[in-house]
């Protein structure tokens, strides 16, 4: 490093020189984007549980990556001070701040004067109503779901374990005259919108994937989420 800034007045990494760059002394805090905000701003923390304690670990973690490049002569020791904040030095800043989280540590609620626990969704729908059902005549009890939903001009989406049970159980729908697709990883991107886009608009009424729950999928017009074989652990599935 030394050599190619003697060169050049540059080198690979001169970030970790940070410190001479803005005329820090050693083991001074390094400028962070909470500097730039007004002395008063609101902190929100979310997943606070999981966050806090990345935010602890931090330091060590960049340290310890550091300690063989400096040993070894890769970097100059003054790569130390290019850094995250010590924990305390965040804390610094923590005047006004909401820990967001389902399942808070000792360190929020201690720090916490108001606790607020959150009875509804964001979105203000209440959580959906779930059924266990015999794993016995499932597919039986799962056509007779749909045409209720059918009848209703409503829509439905099965998982399955595996991406072959979703295209057997799809076909098997259609042989019986109820209108459905299946949807998995290999069918691509785009072919994956318009199948939406039919179930939503009424082309058919079942869809039938393996991944479904985890899509992040907004259709208002689905009343059932029917989960097969659910008493078993699959490849996405604990």
């Amino acid at each position: 490093d030394l050599e190619m800034l003697k060169e050049v007045g540059y080198c690979s990494g001169i970030e970790n020189y940070s410190r001479h760059i803005s005329g820090r002394k050693s083991g001074e805090p390094p400028a962070t984007l909470l500097n730039y905000f007004p002395s008063d701003f609101m902190m929100f923390i979310d997943e606070s549980h999981v966050t806090i304690p990345q935010l602890r670990g931090m330091f060590a973690g960049d340290k310890s990556r550091k300690n063989s490049l400096v040993e070894y002569g890769f970097r100059l020791p003054s790569a130390y001070d290019n850094r995250p904040l010590y924990f305390s030095e965040i804390e610094n800043y923590m005047e006004k701040v909401i820990f967001v989280s389902a399942t808070p540590a000792k360190y929020e609620l201690e720090k916490s004067k108001q606790t607020v626990e959150q009875i509804i969704r964001p979105t203000g729908l209440v959580d959906p109503e779930i059924i266990l059902k015999p794993a016995k005549n499932q597919i039986d009890s799962l056509i007779a779901e749909i045409k209720k939903r059918t009848e209703k001009k409503e829509r439905v989406l099965v998982t399955t374990l595996t991406k072959r049970m979703a295209e057997d159980v799809a076909e098997y729908l259609d042989e019986i005259n109820i209108k459905a697709k299946y949807l998995h990883s290999e069918i691509r991107t785009l072919q994956r919108i318009n199948i939406l886009k039919d179930l939503r608009l009424g082309k058919f009424n079942v869809l039938v994937g393996v991944n479904l729950l985890r899509e992040g999928l907004d259709l208002p017009e689905v009343s059932l989420v029917a989960i097969l074989d659910a008493d078993k652990e699959g490849f996405l599935r604990s």
